[in-house]
């Protein structure tokens, strides 16, 4: 198992599926990367999101409410475990949007939970919230 080539691998899906939303703004592709088993605590929602056409939905609705006019990760950490095929990916955020006529910038962290099914990675899990406090 080459560790540094399956954690950059890894890494460049995380990237795709954030460009998808934040720069493509086709939050539908999404359903190519969240596992139809996905869930999500999201920093919006009371309850998890559970299965991948419910965290497809609140990703679409967050695009349709504002313009995303920047997007970076920051000092990304992925670890492998199961003999490469699950990771843990975490990261750092930077965002500004505006959304109901007001410019927003913030940020905040990000984990992400994949796995490779059928010789390809799904998100099983997301964890995601602004910075404290």
């Amino acid at each position: 198992m080459d560790e540094s080539k399956i954690k950059n691998e890894v890494w460049e899906f995380v990237q795709k599926l954030n460009r998808v939303w934040t720069v493509e703004k086709d939050p539908n592709r999404l359903k190519e990367y969240f596992h139809k088993n996905m869930v999500a605590i999201t920093a919006t929602d009371r309850e998890r999101r559970e299965g991948g056409d419910s965290c497809v939905a609140g990703w679409r609705n967050f695009v349709e409410a504002v313009k995303i006019f920047h997007w970076k990760e920051v000092d990304p950490d992925v670890r492998l475990y199961c003999d490469g095929r699950c990771a843990v990916v975490t990261y750092y955020y930077d965002i500004s949007f505006e959304m109901g006529g007001r410019s927003i910038k913030t940020g905040g962290r990000d984990m992400f939970v994949v796995v490779k099914e059928d010789d390809r990675w799904w998100v099983v899990a997301d964890h995601f919230s602004p910075w404290p406090g």
